[in-house]
C-alpha cells in the first residue's frame, strides 16, 4: 500500500537494462514509488492513462514516438503529471524539444541515485531541475542572432512590403497617406535595420527572409 507521500513514478526507456537500473534506484527510497514501466512513447501514454503517476522518468530517443512527442501528449491530457526528461544526449534541440514540450526537468543518465531522487521530488512539488549541461544549451539557445528583420515596426514592414513592389518614395507617400519626408525615414531605418546600403539591396534582404508576403 502506497505511504501517504509516496511519489508514484512511471519509467520510460527503450533499453530493458536501462529500466531495470534506474528502478534499482528507485527502490532505495521509501518515498519512490516505481509502479509501472514503458517501452515507448506511445505505451508511456497508455501507461499515463491506466496509472495515473505523479511523476514520469521519460527517455527522449525511442524508436516510433519520441520521448518529446509523448511529453506533448502527455501534458496536453494530463497536466497535473511532472515529466523529467532523462536521456544520454545533451544537445541543445533535445533539450528545447523536452522543455517546449512540458518537461520540467532535463538529467543525464549519468546522474546519482540521490540526484535523480532529488529531481523526482523536486518535479513533484512543480520545480524544474536542469543538468548543468541542459542549462547551459537553453543558455546558448537564447544567445542566438535575431532573425533579421526582427526590429522592423509595423509601418516599416508596411513601406518594405511596397518598396518590393518597385514604388517610389512618392508613391509609397501616396500610398499610405503620409509625407514624402515620413517616408524617407522610414526607408533609411529600414536600410539601418536590415544592413543594406540600398533599396535594391533592402528588397533583396526581404525576399530572401521571407519579411513580406
Amino acid at each position: 500500500m502506497d505511504q501517504p507521500n509516496t511519489i508514484r513514478v512511471l519509467l520510460v526507456d527503450d533499453h530493458a537494462v536501462v529500466r531495470s537500473g534506474l528502478g534499482a534506484f528507485l527502490m532505495a527510497f521509501d518515498d519512490l514509488e516505481l509502479i509501472a514501466e514503458a517501452s515507448s512513447g506511445d505505451e508511456a501514454v497508455a501507461m499515463c492513462n491506466r496509472f495515473h503517476p505523479d511523476v514520469v522518468l521519460m527517455d527522449l530517443k525511442m524508436p516510433g514516438t519520441s520521448g518529446a512527442e509523448a511529453t506533448r501528449r502527455i501534458r496536453e491530457h494530463w497536466p497535473d503529471i511532472q515529466i523529467v526528461a532523462l536521456t544520454s544526449f545533451k544537445e541543445k534541440e533535445l533539450v528545447e524539444d523536452a522543455m517546449e514540450a512540458g518537461a520540467i526537468g532535463y538529467l543525464l543518465k549519468n546522474v546519482s541515485a540521490d540526484e535523480l531522487a532529488e529531481a523526482i521530488r523536486a518535479a513533484n512539488s512543480g520545480e524544474p531541475t536542469l543538468a548543468p549541461e541542459a542549462a547551459q544549451a537553453l543558455i546558448q539557445s537564447t544567445r542566438r542572432t535575431p532573425k533579421i528583420g526582427f526590429d522592423l515596426t509595423n509601418r516599416e514592414h508596411e513601406v518594405l512590403a511596397l518598396m518590393t513592389e518597385g514604388m517610389s518614395n512618392p508613391e509609397i507617400a501616396e500610398e499610405l497617406v503620409v509625407s514624402r519626408s515620413t517616408v524617407k525615414f522610414h526607408v533609411s531605418n529600414i536600410l539601418s535595420k536590415l544592413g543594406a546600403d540600398s533599396r535594391t539591396e533592402a528588397v533583396a534582404v526581404a525576399l530572401q527572409h521571407d519579411l513580406v508576403t
